[in-house]
């Protein structure tokens, strides 16, 4: 039995919940999988896991030694970082995590910008709006909208940003401009299903949060769409206010009820703790950093 394969075959099961995720993410059978850990249970003579219907669960010695595991990977991981001279040099592979729409518009131009500076490093980047665990999933470095998810996180603050709302002038011109939160009740709103309490929008007004239940007839599943929409006359849209910048630059869109935005979310470049910072990844959040501070202060 090969025991760094078994082990990692065994923390892929745990992170993903399921043998079968496992053998998607490790791109290996689900046979080999399951096999490769009762291997290993066989060996240390002790049930690792207990196997559910959807999705399994460490036993109690499971948990010690997945623990143990997790330690063992990293301390694996830093001797072939080492070894690599990714601690003398910028290079290797930097795996990027951001949130889409922010990513596609503001960071991924950055990242270009860094390859071009940097010839000996690769970046692998993901485009997702999920909460990424960093140290289960291997990602150096991620981008996010939102307070910091834990202590274990080591986090610089590069921007604000407003939710705000807005309409376009022939929706406005045809319909009234909405003066306070409670307007919005005889109006068409856009509503982007999934972003906070999607019916419900939150208002700052005398010193509390005060929500209003608004009407609609158009949903849709992202801010971008959510935008477009309202560009086009469907209504007054609740979006991200870096979502809107070149539209209300260009007349296409007109911002309303300023004066009642809720408290704006902080963005942050985000990275696990760790004893000694690679190099690429230490390149990277100087780069990166300053710039996106430019972009979103």
């Amino acid at each position: 039995m090969n025991r760094l394969e078994a082990m990692t075959i065994l923390l892929a099961t745990v992170d993903t919940g399921s043998l079968s995720a496992a053998s998607r993410r490790l791109r290996l059978p689900l046979a080999t999988v399951s096999r490769r850990v009762a291997e290993l249970e066989a060996h240390l003579n002790v049930r690792l896991l207990n196997r559910g219907h959807r999705k399994v669960e460490l036993t109690e010695a499971g948990r010690s030694y997945v623990a143990s595991c997790r330690r063992i990977m990293e301390e694996i991981a830093d001797i072939e970082r080492t070894a690599s001279g990714e601690y003398r040099a910028p290079q290797g592979e930097l795996t990027i995590s951001m949130t889409a729409v922010l990513g596609r518009t503001h960071v991924l131009p950055i990242v270009v910008e860094f390859l071009n500076m940097f010839p000996d490093i690769r970046v692998r980047v993901q485009l997702t709006d999920r909460a990424v665990n960093l140290l289960e999933e291997h990602v150096d470095v991620a981008v996010r909208i939102g307070e910091l998810p834990d202590s274990s996180m080591i986090g610089a603050r590069v921007g604000l940003i407003r939710p705000v709302f807005c309409a376009s002038p022939a929706y406005l011109e045809s319909r009234g401009v909405p003066r306070r939160p409670a307007d919005l009740r005889s109006h068409d709103c856009v509503i982007h299903e999934g972003y906070a309490s999607s019916y419900d929008w939150e208002f700052r007004q005398d010193e509390m949060m005060v929500a209003v239940r608004v009407p609609s007839r158009l949903v849709v599943d992202s801010g971008e769409a959510a935008v477009v929409a309202a560009a086009a006359g469907a209504g007054i849209a609740r979006v991200l206010s870096y979502l809107t910048g070149a539209l209300v630059n260009s007349g296409s869109l007109v911002l309303l009820l300023s004066e009642y935005e809720p408290p704006p979310i902080p963005v942050n470049v985000i990275y696990p703790a760790q004893r000694q910072v690679p190099l690429k990844l230490r390149a990277f959040l100087d780069f990166v950093i300053p710039r996106l501070r430019k972009n979103l202060g």
